[in-house]
């Protein structure tokens, strides 16, 4: 008797959890900002907690989760007549590359680091930060990419070409990440730290720690980013 009784118990969780999230629309689908992942944890412990006992009744479970719905209703709706509400419960996106150069204090600010970024740069197919004019981290964590113009990109590279070849061919190595350089990097492209300083000086940089981001690819193109 026990076994049916969770056995029901279990799918009719299922369905209730299944018709929330409909109800909650398909916004809750496509993104998920902190408002609707708080929402979302709870309605699935509060179910978990119904299936655990079999002796608890369902109404223990099934009343706090259409509160929490009714929550979630209320204020989207409030939300789309609001501006100021919308950004307190979503956020606002938040520029983290700005005309091709890093934006050191608001990748500090949400506790964004280097690593973060290249990845999800490599998720947006995009394997140089030096081909990226904007890049936008939306309130749901996603980062949103928009490249330099074709043209550009190219008269940037042959103003960066170095004079040294590079004989690596992959993809864009960092050679500085926080004012700290990369030696293993440096020693797949056959290159030192002189030499690396000497390209630093002759771009305005005097010293490894002024620098935040420096990478250069198989073409020996080097991008810079100071620190600010």
């Amino acid at each position: 008797m026990d076994i049916l009784t969770i056995f029901l118990r279990t799918v009719l969780i299922y369905f209730v959890v299944f018709l929330m999230l409909r109800i909650m629309g398909k916004r809750e689908i496509g993104k998920l900002s902190l408002f609707d992942l708080v929402i979302s944890i709870m309605i699935a412990e509060i179910a978990v907690f119904v299936l655990e006992d079999a002796k608890k009744p369902l109404m223990s479970g099934l009343l706090p989760m259409g509160t929490l719905v009714l929550i979630q209703v209320v204020i989207a709706f409030i939300t789309l007549k609001s501006r100021t509400i919308r950004v307190l419960f979503d956020g606002k996106p938040s520029v983290l590359i700005n005309k091709g150069m890093i934006n050191r204090d608001e990748m500090k600010k949400h506790r964004y680091n280097l690593d973060d970024l290249m990845l999800q740069l490599r998720q947006n197919k995009i394997m140089n930060v030096a081909d990226v004019e904007f890049a936008i981290l939306e309130p749901s964590g996603k980062l949103s990419v928009l490249e330099k113009d074709k043209n550009e990109k190219e008269a940037e590279a042959s103003e960066t070409k170095l004079k040294d070849t590079i004989r690596y061919e992959g993809l864009p190595l960092p050679l500085i990440m926080d004012g700290k350089v990369q030696d293993d990097n440096l020693e797949k492209i056959g290159q030192t730290r002189f030499w690396l300083k000497n390209q630093l000086q002759e771009k305005g940089a005097r010293d490894f720690k002024e620098i935040f981001y420096c990478s250069i690819d198989h073409r020996g193109r080097m991008f810079l980013d100071r620190k600010r």
